[in-house]
């Protein structure tokens, strides 16, 4: 499982001309992948991390402060552009077991007591964000 944190001072996801999530204040965007043989090992710790990754303003965390999160599905993630012109996308796990994964992110988030939107899996979505700082990280378990 991998995911990419930006940081954010505002973002949002639309979906068919409606906003599935938004937040106006300091919070973090999550763009979750999901590979072959991810289960609720890699879950766990992706959660963890993006609740405990002290990125946030003056060295604080998303739990230390209550800041909102947006979850994205993302299976680009695993492109393998190392041959051609054409990215593979074999790397991905289908979306029958992402899917699922990717909600069980989202509930142990919640579970936290975090703030958490989404977009609508397998949509096509215009997500927009202010990267604050920039910050962007890459998180892999």
């Amino acid at each position: 499982m991998k995911a990419v944190l930006q940081r954010a001072s505002r973002a949002s996801v639309t979906v068919d001309g409606t906003v599935t999530a938004s937040f106006t204040r300091q919070g973090i965007v999550a763009l979750v992948g999901v590979t072959h043989g991810d289960g609720p090992e890699q879950v766990q710790t992706i959660a963890r991390k993006i609740a405990e990754l002290r990125i946030l303003t003056d060295e604080r965390s998303v739990a230390d402060v209550g800041a909102p999160v947006i979850v994205v599905s993302q299976f680009t993630l695993y492109a393998d552009t190392r041959k051609g012109r054409r990215p593979s996308w074999n790397g991905a796990a289908p979306g029958p077991v992402a899917e699922p994964l990717v909600e069980s992110v989202v509930a142990a988030l919640r579970e936290r007591g975090l703030d958490v939107g989404t977009g609508v899996f397998g949509a096509h979505m215009d997500v927009e964000l202010v990267n604050d700082g920039p910050i962007t990280i890459l998180l892999e378990a």
